[in-house]
């Protein structure tokens, strides 16, 4: 790795891109040896203020006939109350663009004092509903909630929460595990809900580079809309209860697959230009296996089986050369 480091950068001497002294200050900077510890620091941060909060909804399980409903919501609320105390006290107020703490440990209690607010508001509908019976304001509050502190102290993990809401709100589960088992069939509303909600991400994004309104979210919200209208499309392709509503997913899909194709390139992102590979790579042959439902392949099987193992090899090898070029374009 160092051999490989170092002739990276005489190759830009080479090139004229830097001077010899400046070579031979960044070989002595790396013979230091010094790394930093940024990210690991984040991420200890981040795993404590998931094993607090889920400490809490485990200590108000067990704990939750001898301590009383009152004292458990009291002590939340002081907890939320102390956090979000701590950090608009030094938080740089709202700002369009993205701005950061000075100290990164604040930013983790914002998301600590959010997903408290959320056990908090969940917990008070379980036990006194004071929504009543409107069970989809117990999630439309913490939502709101989560968007106002994600744009106000400018927190993507919170964005993160106040999206996974909204899309809760209209009956979507978007967790990585949950995601798939939407029952878009025995519900064929979900589709159109996900696929709206899908455009509706996508329009914001429109919007808030239009006034500059942080911009730097976008990514996000666009991966949320790549996921929802793709697996919606793609669940619908293979639907065979409904005829003609596939043929209409077909066309949602392609035309999502060409917009995240041209998006990715505008925001260098690989991370949507990958799966927007893959959703069109699936819908494109879950698309032809159902054209060729109507075509006989009694005198032809034979051809067809010999074909699809160079179908497949030149899709993979197709795969890796699109990859490659995207990150030549990007570079």
């Amino acid at each position: 790795m160092v051999k490989f480091e170092t002739e990276a950068a005489k190759s830009l001497v080479d090139k004229n891109l830097i001077t010899e002294n400046q070579f031979n200050e960044i070989v002595a900077y790396r013979d230091l040896n010094i790394f930093s510890l940024n990210a690991e620091l984040k991420f200890f941060l981040y795993l404590s203020v998931l094993l607090f909060t889920s400490g809490i909804g485990v200590l108000i399980y067990q704990n939750i006939d001898t301590i009383g409903h009152i004292a458990i919501l009291s002590i939340l609320l002081i907890i939320i109350v102390v956090c979000f105390y701590y950090c608009f006290k030094h938080s740089k107020g709202f700002q369009k663009t993205e701005t950061a703490f000075e100290n990164p440990v604040i930013e983790y209690l914002v998301l600590a004092a959010n997903i408290l607010t959320c056990i908090f508001i969940g917990y008070l509908q379980f036990q006194y509903k004071p929504f009543g019976t409107h069970y989809g304001l117990a999630t439309l509050v913490p939502t709101i909630v989560s968007f106002i502190c994600a744009y106000y102290f400018d927190n993507k993990s919170v964005l993160t929460i106040a999206i996974t809401g909204l899309a809760a709100y209209i009956g979507l589960s978007v967790t990585p595990q949950d995601l798939l088992n939407n029952d878009f069939y025995g519900h064929q509303n979900l589709s159109y809900s996900a696929v709206l909600l899908g455009g509706l991400l996508i329009l914001w994004t429109i919007y808030s580079l239009q006034i500059n309104l942080k911009i730097h979210f976008n990514l996000i919200y666009l991966t949320f809309a790549l996921h929802l209208i793709s697996i919606a499309s793609i669940s619908n392709l293979v639907d065979y209860n409904k005829d003609g509503i596939w043929f209409l997913f077909a066309i949602v899909l392609t035309g999502s697959s060409y917009y995240f194709y041209k998006i990715s390139h505008e925001i260098r992102a690989i991370s949507l230009y990958v799966f927007m590979i893959i959703y069109a790579y699936i819908g494109l042959n879950i698309f032809l296996f159902r054209i060729f439902e109507f075509i006989d392949f009694s005198d032809v099987w034979a051809l067809f089986v010999l074909i699809l193992p160079a179908y497949f090899i030149g899709s993979i090898i197709l795969f890796i050369k699109l990859i490659k070029n995207f990150n030549k374009e990007i570079a």
